[in-house]
């Protein structure tokens, strides 16, 4: 099994290329800016270390969201391009989702992705990463008291986030969340579009 994992949902690259069940190239980089133009450079070369061309692939799984608006459409339009010339399907994922999976703790997890003005996109997972709090585009002392009541709960993010329980970094554990995902048959690619949970600026004036 031949599985290309993208996302690209934040400043950062995250991609990698496993084969039965060994991460056998990888990236984890912040572009920023840059992403648009490093992305698709970056898993061509993820490629090549691996040793195979996109048509030995078995598998695509792809973060749709939550996230950046453009950085999500990045990774969506990479894996969609790719799996509709092989005629595969693709595994779509929430980013909050891999962020609870890629944490080794026992604790409930709350995922964090820094969405400004206060606001976050978060949800909280459970230890064996089963979701106790859905994805949210929402305001993080309202995630906060919805959280009260679970005992030992750890941040995970990348984000300067100011708050007070132990928080980890996100490192991604790709192998991890490519096995998570294993018995996934995943969808025709014309179905997989972005979650973004925010609306647009243009939506939020105009009361959508």
């Amino acid at each position: 099994m031949k599985t290309l994992y993208i996302d690209t949902s934040s400043d950062y690259l995250y991609s990698g290329i496993v084969i039965n069940d060994k991460l056998v190239s990888s990236i984890k980089k912040k572009y920023e800016k840059d992403l648009s133009k490093e992305a698709l450079p970056q898993v061509i070369e993820l490629f090549n270390k691996a040793n195979i061309i996109p048509k030995d692939l078995d598998k695509i799984i792809v973060v749709n969201g939550p996230g950046s608006f453009t950085g999500i459409r990045i990774g969506i339009t990479i894996a969609k391009t790719i799996a509709w010339a092989l005629n595969i399907n693709i595994t779509p994922i929430s980013g909050l989702t891999a962020m609870a999976i890629s944490c080794n703790t026992n604790t409930y997890k709350m995922p964090l992705i820094d969405a400004r003005r206060g606001y976050v996109y978060g949800a909280i997972y459970d230890k064996d990463n089963n979701e106790v709090i859905e994805d949210s585009h929402i305001n993080l002392q309202n995630l906060l008291n919805k959280s009260k009541d679970l005992d030992n709960v750890t941040v995970i993010t990348n984000n300067d986030i100011d708050i007070n329980l132990k928080k980890e970094n996100y490192n991604p554990d790709i192998l991890k969340i490519v096995n998570y995902f294993e018995k996934s048959d995943g969808v025709n690619p014309h179905l997989v579009n972005p979650i973004y949970l925010k609306k647009t600026e243009a939506e939020e004036k105009a009361g959508l």
